[in-house]
């Protein structure tokens, strides 16, 4: 028996599965055990590490939730403009226009062969060179916000063109039949059925966006969650306990990211399920009898 990716596996396969299963299973707890070990050797898992989260509020107020909202914000802004930026980019990839496909993809390329983290760098740079009324607090927030755009609005160009042509060549055929100009055809039928093919990806570029503003809390001076570590830990003497905690918010930001897109998926999903084909096709069959008769 198979099923559509592989074949169901059999008695034996299963039992090596779970072989497999409990020796990793050792393996991790064996790992973790060491692990936990060294850190109690260096005294990392004494109550003082730890207790400051829970009974010292100030921890939250006055870093945590800050570094928290400044996150959250570099983020949304970045998410918002790069999302729609490459929408536009990927669709001008897919132009039949050579004077619009070239350059756009020249641009798209090159933007995604330089790492985020150099665009920050160069975005910060550009602001002090050429905008210097940019106050010093916002520089490095505008930097990463940059930086991330460039970066991810070429990355979301590619999932874009890659959504739109992996829908089969009968949707564009279709629209072709009923006079749909490109455009058209771009707006109402690829783009729409594109969306959750390209949504899985997309979400993972969203959760990238959202880690990569770390990068301006460690090397560009943004007042981010992860910034938040260098005064805690210089306060409470906790690293590792105060990375561990902003490691768990990280965790938590991106599940609840990735929750809401598979929510989004399942609701895209059954509005559309049936009913754009069905008219294409109804309207297509009703030209068809027209041209016989």
């Amino acid at each position: 028996m198979s099923s559509v990716l592989y074949d169901v596996p059999g008695p034996k396969a299963k039992a090596r599965n779970w072989i497999y299963t409990a020796v990793f299973l050792a393996l991790f707890a064996l790992a973790a055990w060491w692990i936990l070990s060294i850190m109690a050797d260096k005294h990392q898992l004494d109550a003082d590490k730890w207790t400051p989260f829970v009974t010292d509020d100030r921890i939250w107020t006055t870093y945590l939730i800050p570094g928290l909202l400044e996150t959250l914000k570099a983020g949304a802004i970045a998410m918002v403009i790069a999302l729609p930026l490459g929408a536009l980019l990927g669709i001008g990839r897919l132009s039949d226009h050579a004077w619009v496909r070239i350059p756009v993809g020249t641009v798209v390329e090159f933007f995604r062969a330089i790492p985020v983290l150099m665009l920050m760098i160069f975005g910060s740079a550009f602001i002090v060179k050429f905008v210097p009324a940019v106050s010093s607090d916002f520089r490095p927030l505008y930097a990463v916000v940059i930086g991330l755009v460039l970066y991810n609005s070429a990355v979301i160009a590619e999932i874009v063109r890659a959504g739109v042509m992996s829908l089969p060549r009968g949707q564009t055929d279709a629209a072709k039949a009923i006079g749909m100009r490109k455009g058209q055809t771009m707006v109402h039928v690829l783009i729409p059925q594109a969306v959750t093919v390209m949504l899985p990806a997309l979400v993972s570029q969203l959760v990238v966006i959202l880690k990569d503003t770390a990068l301006g809390g460690s090397l560009l001076g943004v007042g981010d969650l992860l910034a938040a570590n260098r005064q805690i830990s210089a306060n409470y003497s906790n690293t590792i306990a105060t990375l561990v905690v902003i490691a768990l918010l990280y965790i938590a930001l991106n599940f609840a990211l990735t929750t809401f897109a598979s929510w989004l998926e399942g609701r895209l999903r059954k509005s559309k399920k049936g009913a754009a084909p069905v008219a294409a096709v109804a309207k297509v069959d009703d030209m068809a009898t027209g041209a016989a008769a």
